[in-house]
């Protein structure tokens, strides 16, 4: 019997996705927070045949405190998606829990997964 696509499951925003860094660190986060990054969501695609999208296991070749940073960020990004326009969102508070020599390694990490 051969699997089509009715026979797959359809993922859901609650999905578990383990997103592991170059030196085999690893960060749980559903499926909603990692979609903030455009590269996760079209790895995770399951029409995209990717292997990220079955096993649903992201690697990102980057120094485990990078990807940490990059985790924050989509979790802070997913946590004011819902907010309405005239509230305020707290920008200068993540900005200043990003130390100074990393900036540039982080600018370019996140220009890579597309946030």
């Amino acid at each position: 019997m051969t699997e089509d696509a009715s026979m797959r499951t359809e993922p859901k925003d609650s999905d578990w996705i383990r997103v592991t860094s170059k030196n085999g660190f690893s960060y749980l986060a559903r499926r909603n927070v990692v979609n903030a990054s455009g590269t996760l969501k079209n790895m995770l695609d399951v029409d995209s045949n990717f292997a990220e999208g079955i096993s649903r296991v992201c690697p990102i070749e980057e120094r485990p405190y990078i990807v940490e940073k990059l985790m924050e960020y989509m979790m802070f990004k997913a946590y004011y998606s819902k907010v309405g326009p005239k509230e305020d969102i707290p920008v200068h508070d993540f900005m200043e829990r990003i130390p100074a020599p990393i900036v540039l390694e982080l600018l370019l990490a996140a220009d890579y997964q597309d946030m």
